[in-house]
């Protein structure tokens, strides 16, 4: 790209695929809420929004309200689900931008009343139930005192049920997800003998939506599989063990994001020189040495110092040393062409003359400790997100 020294460029077509492939495994009545908290997990979260709109989603899910703010800002009216927490002193503004909020609180509900009366404006809502994970939600009882505040105001409307699967990802034993979805089941069934049934249910995330779509109900929140990532190993083994006993094709998820960078500075380095802070790598041959201008700062992990590799001329060039806060470096000894200003892959595929050749974000994940997850979402949002066919 011109200009910029590294980038992240974003397939739409791979993203378009992705929804279309997730939408046509759940049920039609079922609405699809993606989610593009954290800069829509590392792809940007103006672009991902545009395109998830134009291929078929019907909600964006924010975790802040300054997302929230920023995809309003830009022309969205599409339902935008707030799932994380909120000051109290921004309600004003979260009721005004139309939002549709998750309540857990008397405090936060009562600081709402008086917001929607002063704005004369109805706040919909989505209670959050404890099943097991225990980090936001409330036991039953509390959520049926909550919801009896809420049933009783003309400005609140009880809209949704919701919470969230604690172990259906990391795991082929789905026993505790299966207790999960029972005890969220008696919750909605204690609301509605009280005749307070609420019109969406939504418990279903990337893996219960490719695992289980029958059972999404009303709404899936879906956000890694958008993306074209799978959330674990696990999951993608499932989902593919069912296919074949079903005879049916496995679903495909298509990664939509590439990470570029380009050659900063290629030098010759003699044997026996160490390369990089603390001498954690010390050259055995006489070695060509490529800089490249990303490192912790921009999100490229510190973890993948001397273990991960990069992409140049379709080929993988071995990060050497220590991983810097703007820089690494990489050893291109063994592929002679490359130069200064040479496009170098740090995520994604790369053609090139050796060959077609990829850096997944699990294989990343793998040699950082992590997970794909935090691999795409922690690079840095300064970096401009391009979006390519």
């Amino acid at each position: 790209m011109r200009g910029e020294l590294t980038w992240c460029e974003v397939s739409a077509s791979a993203l378009e695929r992705n929804i279309k492939t997730l939408k046509g495994r759940l049920p039609p009545h079922t609405t699809l809420a993606v989610a593009v908290k954290s800069n829509a997990y590392g792809h940007g979260l103006e672009l991902a929004s545009r395109v998830f709109l134009r291929a078929g989603a019907d909600w964006l899910c924010v975790h802040s309200l300054a997302e929230a703010r920023a995809l309003r800002a830009c022309g969205v009216k599409a339902p935008l689900y707030l799932f994380g927490p909120i000051a109290p002193e921004s309600l004003d503004e979260a009721v005004s931008l139309s939002l549709r909020l998750v309540t857990y609180t008397h405090e936060q509900l009562t600081r709402l009343i008086e917001v929607c009366e002063r704005q004369g404006r109805v706040a919909r809502l989505h209670l959050k139930v404890e099943t097991g994970n225990h980090r936001q939600g409330l036991p039953l009882e509390e959520l049926i005192t909550l919801a009896k505040r809420v049933h009783a105001h003309p400005l609140l409307e009880l809209e949704g049920l919701s919470s969230h699967f604690a172990n259906i990802e990391d795991t082929t034993d789905h026993s505790y997800a299966e207790h999960q979805l029972r005890r969220f089941n008696e919750a909605f069934e204690a609301l509605s003998a009280l005749n307070m049934r609420p019109r969406m249910r939504h418990i279903a995330n990337s893996a219960a939506s490719l695992l289980w779509p029958e059972r999404a109900m009303e709404m899936a929140r879906v956000g890694v599989s958008a993306y074209g990532l799978w959330p674990s190993k696990d999951t993608q083994g499932v989902a593919l063990q069912r296919a074949q006993l079903a005879g049916e094709p496995p679903p495909t998820l298509t990664p939509a994001l590439t990470w570029k960078a380009r050659v900063a500075q290629v030098k010759e380095v003699p044997t026996g020189s160490s390369v990089g802070y603390g001498c954690t790598f010390v050259t055995t041959r006489p070695s060509r040495i490529a800089v490249l201008p990303v490192g912790y700062f921009e999100g490229y992990d510190r973890g993948l110092s001397n273990t991960a590799h990069v992409l140049l001329h379709g080929r993988r060039a071995p990060v050497r040393g220590r991983v810097c806060m703007n820089m690494c470096m990489v050893d291109v000894t063994d592929i002679p062409e490359a130069s200064l200003g040479d496009e170098a892959v740090l995520l994604g595929e790369q053609v090139g003359a050796y060959g077609r050749e990829e850096v997944s974000a699990e294989q990343v994940a793998s040699w950082a400790g992590t997970i794909n997850y935090e691999v795409v979402a922690r690079i840095s949002a300064h970096l401009t997100r391009l979006e390519v066919p």
